[in-house]
């Protein structure tokens, strides 16, 4: 049947994924999907299953409790873990209950286990759904994913060991004579490859000449990579800028930017700094070093204090190509392995791309100029000098500050946990005075 639909062959488009994300919010069903694609119905169920987003929405509430059993309702166990030899709390009320009562049964959807998989154009509303693990369709995520994955499916050596050896007979014997893959590749045009393949292949071993056998090779040095820069390239797939401008527009306005501030020579200690688009908010938090690590631990930190509210305020994450931000799949997933965020790279030499983190650097330059040593700062005394950046009014807010900003838009509970408070508007001090007055 699918090879008599016109156009099956052919793969999903960005805008075949846009109408299926409608579609399936309108509870459109998969068969009527598909004829108004000209896909096969089986086809729009592996989509749909392959690339939909997996979230978490517990935040202890009535109906989206800590606790996923299916008989929290009924429930008289107490003291299941063994921790407090006198707990008379329910188990019912405690998160542990999850991983070490024998009779937990985690609570399921039905609509996740068949068509159509996804919590799109449900009926329930999401705050009042007691499934706290939940899937949604998101075309722009559905074809990142899609990219990362055709991109590597061609990545790799396109050709038998056959081709491959007859390649290597010509190509070697000629190098012998002294000739430069240049030479080679325009005499012999049946190769099929371009000097830049047959210097990757003598380099990768993949050809019996080796680069001690090309004339001028050896005398080359290699190319140097800044130490601070990535330096594996693979984390790029799927996370450029180009792939960031394909997100949705409300995605990128919300955000956020991740940039680090060095100390001087003397000290090793690093700030990791975060600017929240949509609200002007900035933050930043103190590390012994810059390394992938520190930064993880960073993450961890924060997702341990926001809980779901973390998906809220980091769900994309916009940063330069800094050798700590070179563990990017650590920083997109939580604990259990579920996906959180979304890193993306600028393109080199472009900080402008996150140009908004770039001048909030400025404002924390005025307490903190280059050439100041980090080593006896605290994180009390970074949150001090945040505290005065975000209670300066901004003309863009309409005269609010980047606090009130976010006070409105993500509550008082979340700037408690990011450790935030407003400073009076005559009490803002932003000179090196404001930490030197406080020691």
């Amino acid at each position: 049947m699918s090879n008599l639909i016109p156009g099956n062959q052919k793969h999903l488009s960005l805008q075949d994924r846009l109408y299926i994300e409608k579609a399936l919010s309108s509870a459109t069903s998969f068969k009527d999907i598909a004829r108004f694609l000209c896909k096969d119905p089986s086809t729009i169920s592996k989509e749909v299953k392959k690339h939909r987003l997996s979230d978490w929405y517990h935040k202890g509430t009535f109906y989206n409790a800590h606790n996923f059993s299916i008989h929290r309702y009924h429930c008289r166990k107490t003291n299941v873990c063994g921790k407090i030899i006198l707990c008379g709390i329910k188990c019912t009320s405690c998160p542990s209950c999850n991983q070490t009562c024998r009779d937990f049964a985690r609570e399921r959807c039905g609509r996740l286990d068949k068509a159509p998989y996804v919590c799109n154009g449900c009926d329930k509303a999401l705050h009042k759904c007691t499934i706290a693990h939940k899937y949604v369709y998101d075309a722009s995520f559905a074809h990142r994913k899609y990219a990362e994955t055709l991109s590597s499916s061609r990545s790799g050596l396109n050709m038998t060991k056959t081709e491959l050896a007859k390649k290597d007979k010509l190509v070697s014997h000629l190098v012998y004579q002294g000739q430069s893959p240049y030479q080679i590749v325009a005499n012999h045009p049946e190769l099929d490859m371009s000097v830049r393949s047959v210097y990757t292949y003598i380099d990768k071993g993949l050809f019996t000449a080796r680069n001690i056998d090309l004339k001028r090779k050896t005398k080359f040095r290699p190319r140097k990579c800044h130490k601070t820069q990535i330096t594996n390239r693979e984390v790029f797939s799927g996370r450029m800028y180009s792939d960031f401008l394909l997100l949705d527009p409300d995605y990128r306005e919300r955000a956020a930017e991740m940039d680090t501030v060095h100390s001087s020579r003397d000290s090793k200690k690093v700030l990791l700094t975060f600017y929240l688009r949509k609200e002007k908010l900035f933050l930043a938090f103190l590390m012994n070093r810059c390394t992938t690590g520190a930064v993880r631990i960073v993450f961890d930190r924060l997702k341990n204090r926001l809980d779901t509210d973390f998906h809220l305020l980091f769900h994309t994450v916009l940063t330069d190509r800094g050798s700590g931000f070179g563990d990017p799949d650590s920083l997109e997933t939580d604990i259990y392995g579920e996906k959180c965020s979304s890193v993306f790279y600028c393109d080199p030499m472009r900080s402008g791309q996150k140009g908004g983190v770039e001048n909030a650097h400025t404002l924390l330059r005025m307490v903190l100029p280059k050439g100041t040593s980090f080593e006896f700062l605290t994180q009390w005394d970074v949150n001090l000098i945040v505290n005065h950046i975000n209670s300066m009014p901004r003309e863009s807010l309409g005269g609010r500050t980047p606090y009130e900003a976010a006070l409105w838009t993500y509550g008082a509970r979340t700037l408690k946990a990011l450790q935030l408070r407003p400073i009076p508007p005559d009490e803002v001090n932003l000179t090196p005075k404001l930490i030197r007055f406080n020691h």
